[in-house]
């Protein structure tokens, strides 16, 4: 659970520290600058005199003194309730002892904060009223300084506008900045090497530490200008796993760095007061990410990944949908270090109210495809009513699903410091506190201004955020029961058992299949614009990322009250998608998210516990194959042809290997003899592709001479030709008695065909069934499983998705900046992968077309084999490269060719590949297990 982790390690630092003190005593936007050993003399003067220990904490709008004795509370004076600072004693009748007690300060007040008095977290106690208290500081000639100090802030904290408090107060910052350098004595090595040192703060939710950030050939350190919670926070460079840059304050300055892989909590975030210093950051701590990674030291070292690659781990059951909403999450700015953009997750469960939750019954679930202010069409009537009345900039809901106060809400029990900051020392009214599940999804539903999503506690592990553990005094309701533990729905018999069957729901079959729907509103293509009105998801204009631009308001007070609502208010998520989301892969014979961390119940399947099936024991052999890929063996290679070879057809048997090439030659090379047994030359022409018809008696090859060549194996003649295109035909595809041919003269077109009378020797007669037209030549094509669908890859670098039953364009993309080499369906139809010239290799998502990954190499990649998951491809320099599409990276490179790799053949078990190269030679490979 992110925040709870968050809150144990500032416990484990304040430990090191062994403060009462935290940052969270200090108001919003107020910055923490020194302390000083001291003493608290209460009654002066008077023969109850008492001094009480402690250490007096200076800050830019209050003075915080921390008794040693926890029975003792902390006291806080805000610095704008002072009516004088100075040295006890230099005003008034004891002017003359002011020298002889010159370690004395005075300050006169009219109201004061005693805070976590026993150590017991409770909201403050105030005493107003006119008052005087004198602390002795240890080092008395440091008196004239934090007088002077004292009074400096206490001008700021007394101006009258807001605007020009905060430039006050950022000016004596700054300042404090300016006087002071990273101290180099704090680095791990005397051999360490400096490359760069800034000035920047250290966020934590709802508070920031300014200080100095210095980074290494070896490691990033913060050093707090005040050496809160400890000297300086140090993270080794070889450890980081991900960076991501932030938006913060609506600005450009953030950068969140985490030395794990999977979780929402990060080891840094660093806010800069400049951009350029963000960003020269990042490029350091990417580079060496970058170059560590080259060198293989930790092949998981990643900066930003895409949404779209996480996208397809996701669809095919690699990440659980608790994973991917959390790496959606960390990609839209969303941090657990910033309550105004903390991890947003949605309400799955619709009923809290059964005695028994069956997760099988659609009718338990909430509406993934509504905002949880359109759930009820009554409220949703009288919120669009006020909207279409509502003058420019519309907006439909008053309040966020996700801000400050609501993620407050749901942790108050594990985080009471925080809601006390928030709301002054204050907790909420007791009846609006998060008292029970039901109670709360009601009010969503039913409340005229509350719309509030969930937050990624309620699928974890952790319950202590529904237990009320640390015995806290949160009030008592109207009907006179004391605020407790939360209650939760009559299916949950303990706070775990809540929490797990919350994560059963999120993994479910019907949540699987409409996360998407939901995804969309949050992250995606309804989140602006049209698309938002027609959903009804439209929130104030200033929540969204661009919606005010805060370099251009010039009245201080205007900027700092704009930002202030925004960040109180919440903020929508960073778009991460502009067209609809694809939808999951549910798997039907097997669930791949068991392999995660947050496991999805098993999907039913139609094989009985076990029982395997023929197809069963196929699929596995393929996975076992496939999970051994990188293990592939050159086994034998001969050179057969005189030019490039460009097509491989081999018999059901595996005896006889057919091969196509550029030097206008068709060959029957048997594999048992390793002889060459036939060589047919059609024209004089170049042949582009092969390929056998069900039953192995006819051969068909493609030709640049505009022609197809059918070659009978038995008459050892050719029997057919089928003259159907303006240009060289480029690529054939044969299904289903029909044929499949790709031209240079920009078309593809299909005709009808019966293989079984390929065989006897009378002419066959071709029909055109439909022909389908591009703008530029065709370079290749592919059919998927059903041979309903098609696609092809163009020379300008275009893929287009054909539906075969109307004939018409699904999807185009144009993702290649040069010629598509090759391109194939995955065996599930789900996904389209295409090699270009411009060396990367792209997955795209048939359903919506888009495209949700891309990898690159240095060179062009001229064919592949693929099983959804891993990529086998042939290169440019004669390499094979094993791909990971999942992972993001190339698993292996496997010297072959001399020359660039033209054609790619495994067969149906993923035992046994064949390739051909520039080089003339076709070659052999086994899988070594």
């Amino acid at each position: 659970m992110a925040f709870i982790r968050k809150k144990r390690r500032e416990q484990q630092l304040q430990l090191y520290s062994k403060e009462r003190f935290s940052l969270l005593l200090l108001n919003l936007e107020e910055y923490y600058f020194e302390q000083h050993t001291a003493n608290h003399i209460q009654n002066k003067g008077d023969q109850n005199e008492r001094k009480i220990r402690g250490s007096l904490k200076i800050c830019s709008k209050s003075v915080i003194f921390e008794p040693d004795a926890i029975s003792q509370p902390i006291i806080k004076i805000p610095l704008r309730d002072c009516i004088k600072i100075g040295k006890h004693g230099e005003n008034g009748s004891n002017r003359h002892l002011a020298k002889a007690k010159s370690g004395e300060i005075s300050l006169i007040f009219s109201q004061v904060y005693f805070i976590k008095e026993h150590n017991i977290v409770a909201p403050y106690k105030i005493e107003r009223g006119k008052m005087e208290y004198v602390f002795e500081l240890d080092v008395s000639g440091k008196v004239e300084d934090v007088v002077e100090t004292l009074l400096q802030l206490h001008r700021a904290s007394r101006l009258d506008k807001l605007g020009d408090q905060t430039a006050m107060i950022t000016a004596i910052l700054q300042s404090r900045l300016a006087r002071t350098s990273f101290d180099k004595n704090r680095f791990q090595s005397v051999s360490e090497k400096l490359h760069m040192e800034c000035k920047a703060e250290m966020v934590t939710p709802l508070v920031t530490n300014p200080g100095h950030v210095c980074i290494t050939d070896t490691n990033l350190y913060f050093q707090p200008l005040n050496g809160y919670p400890k000297p300086v926070v140090q993270i080794t460079l070889q450890d980081v796993r991900r960076i991501y840059k932030r938006r913060h304050g609506l600005m450009p300055l953030g950068l969140e760095v985490f030395c794990t892989e999977d979780d929402l909590c990060s080891d840094i975030y660093l806010k800069f007061y400049e951009p350029q210093d963000r960003d020269d950051l990042y490029f350091y701590i990417a580079t060496y990410l970058d170059y560590n990674k080259k060198l293989n030291f930790h092949e998981h070292h990643a900066a930003e990944r895409t949404a779209e690659s996480y996208m397809l781990q996701w669809q095919r059951g690699h990440l659980s949908n608790y994973q991917y909403l959390l790496h959606l999450n960390n990609l839209a700015d969303r941090s657990c270090n910033d309550l105004s953009q903390y991890p947003v997750f949605p309400w799955v469960i619709g009923d809290y109210c059964s005695a028994e939750l069956d997760l099988s019954n659609p009718g338990i679930f909430r509406d993934l495809s509504r905002p949880v202010g359109a759930l009820n069409k009554e409220r949703l009537e009288r919120l669009l009513t006020r909207y279409q009345e509502m003058p420019e900039p519309k907006f439909m809901y008053g309040s966020h699903y996700s801000s400050p106060g609501y993620v407050l809400f749901y942790l108050v029990r594990i985080a009471p410091e925080y809601m006390l900051c928030l709301q002054n020392g204050r907790f909420d009214n007791a009846d609006r506190m998060f008292n029970s599940i039901a109670e709360t999804w009601k009010n969503c539903l039913d409340g005229a201004t509350d719309f509030k999503e969930l937050i990624p506690e309620f699928y974890g592990d952790d319950v202590s955020f529904l237990v009320n553990s640390l015995k806290l005094d949160l009030g008592k309701r109207q009907g006179g029961q004391m605020v407790d533990d939360v209650e939760l729905p009559p299916w949950a018999r303990s706070p775990e058992d809540f929490l797990q069957k919350s994560k059963d729901a999120l993994e479910s079959n019907y949540v699987s299949e409409h996360l998407h729907e939901w995804i969309d509103l949050i992250f995606g293509y309804k989140q602006k614009g049209s698309d938002a009105v027609g959903a009804h998801n439209v929130f104030h204009p200033l929540t969204y990322e661009g919606g005010v631009d805060l370099n251009s308001i010039e009245d201080p007070d205007e900027k700092v009250a704009m930002l202030t609502q925004i960040l109180e208010f919440g903020q929508t998520p960073k778009q991460l998608f502009v067209t609809p989301h694809p939808r999951r892969i549910t798997p039907k014979f097997k669930n791949f998210s068991q392999t995660c961390s947050h496991n999805a119940p098993m999907a039913d399947s139609p094989v009985s516990p076990g029982e395997e099936s023929f197809e069963d024991l196929t699929e596995e052999s393929k996975s076992l194959a496939w999970n051994n890929i990188t293990k592939l063996q050159l086994h034998e290679q001969y050179k057969i042809h005189k030019e490039a070879v460009t097509g491989i057809a081999v018999s059901c048997n595996g005896s006889s290997v057919f091969t196509t090439s550029q030097d206008s030659t068709l060959k029957m090379f048997s594999k048992e003899s390793k002889m060459l047994q036939r060589s047919i030359s059609f024209s004089n022409m170049a042949l582009s592709s092969c390929l056998l018809l069900p039953g192995d008696a006819t051969v068909i090859s493609s030709s640049w001479d505009n022609n197809v060549y059918f070659y009978s194996i038995a008459f050892a003649r050719r029997q057919d030709t089928l003259m159907g295109h303006d240009d060289a035909v480029s690529k054939i595809c044969w299904r289903d008695n029909r044929l499949y041919s790709a031209s240079w003269d920009s078309t593809v077109k299909v005709w009808s065909g019966v293989a079984a009378e390929m065989t006897c020797t009378r002419r066959q007669r071709f029909d055109m069934l439909a022909e389908l037209e591009h703008d530029v030549s065709v370079d290749t094509i592919s059919l998927n499983a059903a041979s309903t669908l098609l696609v092809s890859g163009t020379k300008e670098g275009t893929v287009t998705i054909w539906d075969l039953t109307t004939a018409t364009v699904l999807h185009q993309i144009p993702c290649h900046s040069g010629t598509v080499c090759d391109t194939a369906f995955s065996p599930d139809s789900r996904h389209v992968l295409s090699a270009g010239e411009d060396g990367c290799l792209n997955v795209i998502d048939v359903q919506t077309g888009m495209l949700i990954s891309s990898m690159t190499s240095d060179e062009p990649q001229r064919c592949f084999i693929w099983d959804g998951n891993s990529v086998l491809s042939g290169s440019q320099s004669g390499e094979l490269l094993v791909w990971d599409l999942l992972g993001g990276k190339i698993s292996e490179r496997i010297q072959g060719h001399t020359g660039a790799v033209t054609c790619i053949w495994m067969n149906e078990q993923c035992s046994s590949i064949i390739t051909g190269g520039e080089d003339r030679q076709i070659m052999f490979w086994k899988l070594q297990y």
